[in-house]
């Protein structure tokens, strides 16, 4: 039983109505909540004493809190959890209807992906008006379509990688020895037949354990093919690794007034490598993922919820696409945006 399950059977069904309109309230309004305020909503039939005791309990259990003595409540971190996991619902397919189509619009599956991950990112940003992060694809996901080796003279040679159908990559490599027109495409030829379609982290170990076979057992073009995709895919291709792109860094002025936090939001998102761990805890789970003020256990995101889900590519989890905003943002629109914003980026690589 989870921590929300629990308050779910201490939270009796007025006290859970009063703590939605009160959380609702404040996410639209951003001021402390008195009791007296919420008696007059139309929907509350108790007093406005009544509605103070309620307010005590729910403090008591730690859902609210008041910033000072004679202020109203307001939601804890633990208040919005609860709110998300047992009281929050969202109408998804109205909220489809009215902004799938835009999205699709928008999200062109033409790009290659790096340009498609980035697009979605910047959709993201401008709809929600939050900081967007996504992570780009594994590397276990970008495949060799095509290779092809030009000489540039003496001992370079220039590398052009269709990777994934659309992306395109140059590369210049340094050989040991000058190559014929002819060796090059032969050599590419033997690499595309042998190696295309397949992922650059299965090439480059395939090359690993090709090198290490007896080379007397080898004809000339085995050899040269092998020379020249060893240069080419290095190491690097071989890293799970992969990089993380935000968009609309400037929105996070919009949320955090104290300079403190909103210096510390900045430097843990351009350093990005705690940001990038974090999101990768996403690739182990399906579905809309939420982390609410010290959930994440990032000390800078303290103050602030991220929300994410993951995309794929070729049927398989491949990266995670999620926006940073204020613990009081809007979670009715913010999550089916995420979640459809995710889904379309699937589809769209799909495509490409």
């Amino acid at each position: 039983m989870n921590g929300s399950e629990s308050l779910e059977t201490q939270v009796a069904p007025r006290a859970q109505q009063l703590f939605q309109l009160l959380v609702e309230q404040y996410i639209a309004e951003g001021m402390p909540i008195a009791s007296k305020a919420l008696a007059t909503r139309p929907e509350v039939t108790v007093s406005s004493a009544t509605v103070r005791n309620i307010m005590g309990d729910l403090e008591s259990l730690g859902l609210v809190t008041s910033p000072h003595t004679s202020a109203g409540k307001i939601p804890t971190n633990q208040g919005y959890r609860f709110f998300v996991d047992s009281l929050l619902s969202i109408e998804r397919e109205r909220w489809e209807d009215a902004r799938q189509q835009q999205i699709q619009a928008e999200l062109n599956p033409d790009l290659a992906p790096a340009d498609l991950v980035s697009s979605a990112s910047e959709i993201l940003s401008q709809i929600t008006q939050m900081t967007c992060l996504v992570t780009t694809p594994l590397r276990n996901q970008v495949n060799l379509r095509q290779v092809e080796f030009l000489s540039l003279g003496e001992d370079r040679v220039l590398v052009i990688l269709v990777l994934n159908d659309r992306e395109v990559q140059n590369r210049v490599i340094h050989t040991e020895r000058e190559y014929s027109d002819i060796e090059l495409i032969q050599a590419a030829n033997f690499i595309n037949q042998e190696f295309g379609g397949r992922s650059l982290m299965e090439i480059r170990q395939a090359i690993i354990n090709s090198m290490q076979d007896d080379k007397d057992r080898m004809d000339t073009l085995m050899q040269t093919a092998l020379d020249m995709a060893s240069a080419t895919f290095t190491e690097d291709d071989a890293q799970s690794d992969h990089e993380l792109l935000v968009s609309g860094e400037n929105k996070l002025l919009d949320f955090a007034a104290d300079t403190d936090t909103v210096r510390s939001l900045f430097d843990a998102v351009s350093r990005k490598g705690r940001v990038l761990h974090l999101l990768d805890r996403c690739l182990q789970s399906s579905g809309v993922q939420i982390f609410i003020g010290d959930e994440s256990g990032y000390q800078p995101l303290g103050e602030a919820s991220l929300v994410t889900h993951s995309y794929e590519v070729n049927g398989e989890v491949a990266g995670v696409l999620g926006v940073i905003g204020p613990t009081r943002m809007d979670y009715k629109d913010v999550i089916p945006v995420v979640d459809v914003t995710a889904r379309l980026l699937s589809a769209a690589m799909r495509r490409t």
